[in-house]
């Protein structure tokens, strides 16, 4: 069955993101099947910008650096400003899940756009709840969408770095 399932990995510091999706990237996983989304917490002390240079987002700020490490390995990229959650910055397919949830008003039971985008992919509204926490707190999100094999295969990745995992089955939300 090709049913898309999700796992979401949250980390303490960029580095430690980084580092993880450059395992996933040279185990061979699926890059376009990933995203990441943070805080950008440092809006209020210096400049911030971002903007396409061909196919590459590029973005300066106090963490332009750690930005664009990621932005050069996710495709697709934006930065929300979100109620309750403040300025974050994603990068990958949550940008267009995000997208989708304003465009379609999909924001309703007192959940933002981003817990809208990961409710419509599977993940269940108390994870939903922990996983914005995490964002306030100034975790980042790794998000990683696919087969139950791909997702098995992220798990395994990212569990060797010593970052838990939760596991979304796309078939329990739906009450399959």
């Amino acid at each position: 069955m090709s049913t898309n399932n999700s796992a979401v990995a949250i980390f303490h510091s960029h580095p430690k993101a980084e580092e993880a999706v450059r395992e996933l990237q040279k185990s061979g996983f699926d890059m376009t099947k990933l995203s990441i989304v943070g805080k950008d917490y440092h809006t209020d002390e210096h400049v911030v910008g971002y903007y396409n240079a061909g196919d590459r987002m590029m973005y300066w700020g106090k963490a332009g650096a750690i930005w664009g490490g990621f932005w050069s390995l996710l495709f697709g990229s934006a930065f929300f400003a979100i109620p309750g959650l403040g300025p974050i910055l994603v990068a990958g397919p949550l940008v267009a899940w995000i997208v989708g949830a304003l465009e379609g008003a999909a924001v309703v039971g007192g959940v933002s756009a981003l817990g809208a985008a990961l409710m419509s992919i599977g993940i269940p509204n108390n994870r939903v709840l922990q996983y914005e926490t995490e964002l306030k707190n100034d975790r980042l999100l790794l998000v990683v969408h696919g087969t139950a094999d791909e997702i098995e295969t992220a798990k395994s990745v990212l569990s060797s770095h010593g970052v838990e995992v939760n596991v979304h089955d796309a078939l329990e939300t739906v009450g399959v």
